[in-house]
């Protein structure tokens, strides 16, 4: 039990730098709470957290292995996310000014309500289609986490790690979701859809310069 716990440590350790670092995750949870409010955001973080798992789940069944020595089937991954990263950037320097000036339990109302599935969806499509996951994950599986560890312990490992994800993000939303936060926002909404929509086409561009190793 105290490896498993070693092994444990030394993964949220090397993590909890992935975690907080900028990038696709962090710029999408960010946006959605201040244009779409607090609860799509926070739906958001369990979308990125679920496909924490599906990256843990194919790294411990040995599929991550397979993507990373295939040139075509990373270029299919990597190209879908710059699609998407692309597609969301343009509709983000798009949109028109929003009034968030409002109340933050009412600010909901001001505009029609994201959808539980869209805001998943955009969680979950932002950190699935983010192709160095499928390299973190296999590389730090395969130098922290013992050969012979058994396999529902290692996804108690990436369930840790969701969890931990998803109350990072969580986090973020209810910050960013401060009537302090919104006010400001409100003002300058339109400067800062421009500039999120410019970050996204930028990690877009980023990714696309990715190569396998």
């Amino acid at each position: 039990m105290s490896s498993y716990l070693i092994e444990l440590a030394s993964l949220m350790a090397i993590f909890a730098f992935a975690i907080v670092s900028p990038g696709a995750d962090l710029a999408m949870v960010m946006r959605q709470s201040l244009v779409h409010g607090r609860r799509a955001a926070v739906v958001t973080a369990f979308g990125i957290g679920t496909a924490l798992m599906m990256h843990v789940t194919y790294t411990i069944l040995g599929l991550g292995l397979i993507i990373s020595q295939s040139i075509y089937l990373f270029n299919i991954v990597k190209w879908c996310g710059v699609a998407y990263l692309v597609y969301i950037g343009v509709k983000a320097l798009r949109a028109g000014k929003s009034d968030l000036t409002v109340a933050p339990a009412e600010a909901g109302e001001t505009k029609a309500r994201q959808s539980a599935l869209k805001a998943f969806s955009l969680g979950f499509l932002a950190n699935a289609l983010n192709p160095k996951a499928v390299f973190f994950f296999l590389s730090i599986f395969s130098t922290v986490v013992g050969a012979h560890t058994p396999i529902p312990v290692k996804f108690g490992y990436g369930l840790v790690m969701a969890t931990c994800l998803i109350a990072w993000f969580v986090g973020v939303a209810l910050f960013m979701t401060t009537p302090r936060m919104r006010a400001a926002f409100s003002r300058m909404s339109r400067w800062i859809d421009r500039a999120s929509g410019l970050v996204f086409i930028a990690l877009g561009i980023k990714l696309a310069t990715e190569k396998a190793h």
